[in-house]
């Protein structure tokens, strides 16, 4: 496992760079689906509204533990963060 990121393959940093935009644009689009400013969703979620436009603009990731808190307050499955549409 790569402890600093100049040892991070460049073909594994693309891909999770990938997910990353993916997971932030499908929280954002559950989220306004479910009429909630970023502020809302951050307070409710116990993120802080930094750490969730990160994520939306897929320039953070999220401990796999949070992703929970996440779809119990967008009232959808952590699955959901992964598919398209």
């Amino acid at each position: 496992m790569p402890i600093r990121p100049s040892q991070t393959p460049e073909d594994a940093a693309a891909r999770w760079a990938e997910v990353r935009a993916q997971v932030g644009s499908r929280v954002r689009t559950l989220r306004t689906a479910a009429g909630l400013t970023q502020e809302a969703l951050a307070l409710e979620s116990g993120l802080s509204r930094n750490q969730l436009i990160e994520l939306e603009h897929g320039r953070r990731g999220l401990l796999f533990e949070r992703l929970p808190d996440l779809a119990a307050v967008l009232d959808c499955e952590v699955a959901d963060f992964f598919r398209d549409g």
